[in-house]
Order: structure tokens, then sequence, then C-alpha cells
């Protein structure tokens, strides 16, 4: 799957009333409503969206050892463009045609201004060689997430299941039925059903 061949839809809808897009035992993502959000499809088929509204994403990267706790939870506010790309079926239903007004509230004159900013953030994803990435939501289970971050770079989640990688600047967190791998800038840490491995760098 080659992810340059994603591509925008035309309409542009906001969101009726506050989204939960993704939630699991460790985790929540939310989107306030009116939120904008524009169609990502792939030959055709709706793939996901590219929202636009005041978000959070909680996630809890904390590892726990036998030396006890380590890590800190990732608490992210959302003001920005990000991505999602997976089952939005449930989320259709929660969206209608966007107005001027929901424009506004986001800082956008018009359409275009908002799809120019969706399509910068989806040709950034894309150049991202991230393909291998994507099976986890062409099967309508898994979620990828991506969002711009301070360094112009995306700090990306993929959830499927109980399998969680969480992608950023300062931190790689992986976590899949009790077994967890945090890699941060000063140590490595590996732990099965609290058994750890604690590598210093």
């Amino acid at each position: 799957m080659i992810l340059e061949h994603y591509e925008l839809g035309d309409t542009i809808l906001r969101a009726t009333d506050s989204l939960t897009l993704w939630q699991a035992e460790n985790g929540i993502l939310e989107i306030s409503g009116n939120a904008l959000a524009i169609p990502v499809k792939l030959d055709n088929e709706q793939k996901g969206f590219v929202f636009h509204g005041r978000g959070k994403l909680l996630l809890d990267t904390i590892v726990e050892t036998d030396n006890g706790a380590i890590g800190k939870p990732v608490e992210k506010e959302l003001h920005e463009p990000f991505l999602m790309l997976g089952d939005t079926e449930e989320i259709q239903k929660h969206l209608s045609n966007a107005d001027k007004e929901s424009l506004a509230s986001m800082g956008y004159e018009n359409n275009k201004e908002f799809t120019h900013k969706a399509e910068l953030l989806l040709d950034k994803f894309s150049k991202k060689g991230r393909a291998h990435d994507s099976h986890c939501c062409h099967d309508n289970s898994g979620l990828i997430f991506a969002f711009p971050n301070k360094a112009d770079k995306l700090d990306v989640l993929i959830a499927d299941g109980p399998r969680i990688v969480y992608k950023a600047i300062d931190k790689v967190f992986v976590a899949n039925k009790g077994k967890v791998i945090l890699k941060t800038p000063e140590e490595v840490i590996v732990s099965s059903n609290r058994k750890s491995v604690i590598i210093k760098k």
C-alpha cells in the first residue's frame, strides 16, 4: 500500500457534538463539538479524516517495573489539524456539512484554507514512508493517528486492539497484552508481566 494514493474528499464537515475518536484501557482521544473534518480517501473509498478542533490525547506510558514506576503519561492538547485513518463509520453519524461560522471558529476564511492545511499534513505523513504501518487500519479494527509536533514532524499513534504503538520526539512506547517497551533519550525499558530489563544509554 502506497500512502501517496491517499487524497482528500471535497466536502468540509463539522462535528455536531463532542467525539471520542479512540478509547482503550490506557488511553483516550477526544475532540470537541464543532471540530472540522475532511474525508481522506483511497481509491474512492473513505479511509479516515483530517480533523481540526480542540482535542486532547491522554495515554498512559508509565511502565511498572521491579524498581517501581518509570516514565510519564502523555497529555497532549490538540490545537492543530491531525490525521485519523481507520474505521470511521460510527464517527460519520456525528458529522454534518460545515458552514462559514464553523470555519471561522477554527480560524479559516473559506474551505480552501482548511483543505490546504489538510493537504500539507497528508503529504507530510505520506512522505514519511509509513506504508508498513497502514495495514492495521484496513481490517476495520485498527486506527492510525498522526499529530504535528514542535519539531515540524509527526507524532504517531497506532492502536489495534490491545496493541499500541506511540512514537514521538522524546519517546517510543509499545504495549501489547502485558508486554511493554519504552524508549526514551536516557534509557530503554523492556517489561513483561512486571519482569523488567532497564538499559541505560
